[in-house]
């Protein structure tokens, strides 16, 4: 065999390997996709308790949601929500990105219906604002996302209606105190840090230092930036609920969340942990979301899920 045949065949051999290689790639990539888009309707119910309410008081069950991310047609999604009103919770927390598509509101609302029964408080996400955009996945490796400019607006004043007519509170940069079970929970809420609208209203009036009356301090967010966990520990909060980071949405198992699409550590993209800042600490729950962006509609290793807290007392 001359040099140049056995060239020739050396190259049709690397040739082949890299076909092998790069359909097997190709099949890997097909299955992940797949799994990924079964896994995005695989939705969970994690369960926490958290002894911090008065003495004498509760148990309080806060059923947190975050990131519906809805889009009409998401019957199984949609069926699921409604289900919820089954758990009976005393509160409902929903701390924004309910929307991915213009036309979603009023199918979202109807899915909701059975839990707008229950008390509830609220704060928006930038995706009650703006419609989600086609963005280059790799681009989350490099910092939080951003808003793109002539972004598609969504109906939120429609849904903010919808669920105030329902007697859900709009905490949206305002303070207000609801009696729950007998105690009084003072709420105090920041429009989405993740476009840097949050604007802190303080506490109720009467809630720190004048009144000796039994009270519980909540604030409620839709991004965890470390800003807005700093302030809120600083002032006293006692629970903290914020979304926005889908748990990482892709994970890896045994590892956990690459991204948090905040300043937010990834080890503290979903979960239930404790935050401290200038000697003050305040248990801190944020949600792994319940949707995705209508152009990424994948989950690995980080199944959508609704959060219920059992707040228990104290002592």
């Amino acid at each position: 065999m001359t040099a140049a045949n056995a060239l020739a065949r050396r190259a049709r051999s690397i040739g082949r390997g890299v076909a092998v290689t790069a359909a097997v790639g190709a099949a890997a990539g097909t299955a992940l996709t797949g799994y990924g888009l079964w896994e995005k309707n695989q939705f969970v119910l994690r369960e926490e308790t958290l002894p911090v309410l008065p003495p004498g008081f509760g148990p309080l069950r806060v059923l947190h949601l975050s990131d519906i991310h809805f889009v009409p047609g998401q019957r199984r999604k949609a069926r699921w929500l409604a289900s919820l009103a089954e758990l009976e919770p005393d509160l409902v927390v929903n701390t924004g990105d309910n929307l991915s598509h213009a036309k979603a509101v009023e199918p979202l609302l109807q899915a909701l219906r059975p839990l707008l029964e229950f008390p509830g408080v609220f704060v928006p996400g930038s995706n009650d604002y703006f419609g989600p955009r086609i963005k280059n996945p790799a681009s989350y490796f490099v910092g939080p996302s951003s808003r793109q400019e002539d972004p598609e607006r969504l109906d939120w004043p429609r849904l903010r209606s919808g669920f105030g007519i329902s007697g859900w509170v709009d905490l949206t940069n305002r303070c207000q105190s609801l009696v729950i079970k007998g105690l009084r929970c003072d709420f105090s809420g920041v429009d989405d840090p993740h476009l840097g609208l949050e604007r802190y209203a303080g506490w109720p009036r009467g809630t720190k230092g004048q009144d000796k009356t039994p009270h519980l301090r909540v604030a409620v967010a839709h991004a965890p930036y470390q800003r807005v966990l700093d302030h809120f520990t600083e002032a006293g909060a006692e629970l903290l609920l914020a979304g926005h980071t889908h748990g990482g949405q892709i994970c890896l198992p045994g590892y956990g969340a690459l991204v948090a699409n905040c300043d937010l550590p990834t080890w503290r993209a979903k979960g239930l942990n404790t935050w401290e800042s200038n000697g003050s600490t305040t248990p801190v729950n944020v949600s792994g979301g319940i949707g995705t962006s209508r152009f990424a509609p994948v989950r690995i290793a980080c199944r959508p899920e609704a959060v219920l807290l059992t707040l228990t007392s104290r002592g």
